[in-house]
């Protein structure tokens, strides 16, 4: 699963790059900006797979990040929980520049995914005994960056942490018992609907400029 999310962002990319017209087409149907996410909510999922082309350490970073982590998560999870967790944390991030920035901002990219990655490493290694000191500099020093390097969202690395890590808390906590697996999947579910919920709220409070 995790070269499959490599996959689809990388050949998004190199369709932006090499198809004339095609940058601003999935721009339209991609790019999230919460002034439009009543009407077309599928962005806060697709802006995860889309990125800048004007940097290539944009998709560079995300794509590195992914593949390490993703390597290491994926078998302590499964395929299907990876994936969940995932999207999971790509909506959480997405929540939070709704709820946190201006609602004329556009954003796109996995670091929300990423960072919910992270947290979920983090979350799942200490459930299982392990030093999670290198993972907790590295979360530092990148969250850091999202507040003094310009142009990267630090809502949605904010929000993607906060929602990776409780979905792999609901993952590892789950007692083991013949229901374990519905009662992670139900835990998935009611997470998934608190962010709905959040949307919501969010996009209810979602005000322009005259």
């Amino acid at each position: 699963m995790t070269f499959s999310l490599i996959g689809a962002c990388v050949a998004l990319f190199l369709a932006q790059l090499a198809i004339p017209g095609v940058t601003d087409l999935l721009a339209y149907a991609g790019i999230y900006t919460s002034g439009i996410i009543t009407p077309e909510p599928w962005r806060m999922i697709t802006a995860a797979f889309l990125h800048s082309t004007g940097f290539l350490l944009h998709i560079g970073f995300n794509m590195y990040a992914l593949w390490i982590i993703g390597q290491a998560l994926e078998p302590l999870l499964g395929r299907a929980r990876f994936l969940a967790l995932y999207l999971i944390a790509a909506f959480g991030g997405s929540v939070a520049v709704l709820l946190l920035t201006n609602p004329l901002q556009g954003v796109v990219g996995a670091s929300g995914a990423v960072f919910g990655l992270f947290g979920a490493m983090l979350i799942v290694q200490r459930r299982r005994g392990g030093d999670v000191r290198q993972l907790v500099v590295l979360i530092a020093i990148n969250t850091v960056l999202g507040f003094v390097v310009s142009g990267i969202s630090w809502q949605a690395h904010l929000g993607g942490l906060m929602a990776g890590s409780a979905a792999a808390a609901i993952i590892a906590y789950t007692p083991r018992s013949s229901k374990r697996s519905l009662i992670q999947w139900s835990g998935l579910a009611a997470l998934t609907v608190v962010l709905l919920v959040l949307t919501f709220v969010g996009a209810s409070l979602v005000t322009f400029p005259a």
